[in-house]
């Protein structure tokens, strides 16, 4: 975090304070601060996480392991590289501004994802999209910001990884090759790409795309699938899906929220209403709007 974004965060804040809210500040410094300090906070009516997408993993790790009961609402004011998960919830970039709607804003249940015994609030990318992740340096996503994920898989691109295995729905099973999977609670990844473009966060459900073995002269077919999101797309089809499960044969990157992990088998599932997310009027991940 640069001088300059730690002062406008320090002057919100005391503004904040100086109109009667009790705020307490705690810095991360390594990993698993985030979720450790979530343990830590007892009883309190207000988390905000200040932070990208993996802070926001982070936080719901620890709220997550809390009596439903016990889990204070989660407020977010972002500030990491992407901020995907904030910015298609609507919440203003402008940090004074989203620090205010964290103490006036609309409190609602939310979903979110599981991943064999991981969470995510946002996205799992499966294969390709997840080694974009992964493997941009932080130097690059320092200097480019979003930018710096189409950079990478423009590189990567070059050199795609196809992977052999198993993707397993409620009402039907596909298998085949190919280099893109993406598990949406919420709809955008990699720095604004709307990946899952009709995912909701309090709909019980998670939106799966998935990308197949495309050869060239089947890429217009493919385009037109990616438009209609259908689940018969041949090359690519899209589900809305409580679960969903991948096999592979052998460990492939995953990333959830921005955190790179591996696995062979994996279980994805919506779980329904599990925490109190502050949003602003008329967001766009709810299914139904007040």
């Amino acid at each position: 975090m640069s001088k300059k974004v730690q002062l406008i965060l320090k002057t919100a804040v005391a503004r904040q304070r100086a109109i009667g809210h009790t705020i307490e500040v705690r810095v991360t410094s390594e990993k698993a601060d985030a979720r450790r300090f979530v343990a830590e906070t007892g009883e309190v009516d207000l988390l905000i996480a200040a932070g990208g997408d993996g802070t926001l993993n982070e936080v719901v790790h620890g709220l997550m392991e809390l009596p439903m009961a016990a889990r204070p609402a989660l407020g977010v004011v972002p500030l990491g590289t992407a901020n995907d998960f904030a910015i298609a919830c609507g919440i203003p970039p402008d940090l004074e501004q989203a620090l205010a709607l964290c103490t006036k804003g609309r409190e609602v249940l939310i979903d979110v994802g599981k991943a064999n015994e991981h969470w995510f609030l946002n996205a799992a990318s499966i294969g390709f999209g997840a080694e974009i992740t992964a493997t941009t340096p932080p130097e690059l996503k320092n200097l480019l910001g979003p930018a710096a994920y189409a950079v990478m898989g423009a590189i990567l691109a070059m050199n795609v990884h196809h992977y052999r295995g198993r993707l397993t729905l409620p009402d039907c099973e596909i298998a085949g090759s190919g280099p893109v999977a993406i598990v949406g609670n919420g709809r955008q990844a990699g720095g604004g790409v709307q990946v899952t473009p009709r995912a909701c966060i309090d709909d019980g459900l998670l939106d799966v795309l998935a990308v197949r073995d495309i050869p060239a002269l089947a890429l217009l077919t493919a385009a037109r699938e990616l438009q209609e999101l259908s689940p018969d797309g041949e090359y690519i089809s899209y589900w809305q899906t409580p679960w969903a499960e991948v096999h592979t044969e052998k460990a492939i990157p995953v990333n959830l929220d921005g955190e790179p992990m591996q696995f062979s088998s994996v279980r994805y599932e919506a779980v329904p209403r599990a925490i109190r997310l502050i949003v602003p009027p008329h967001c766009p991940l709810l299914s139904a709007q007040p």
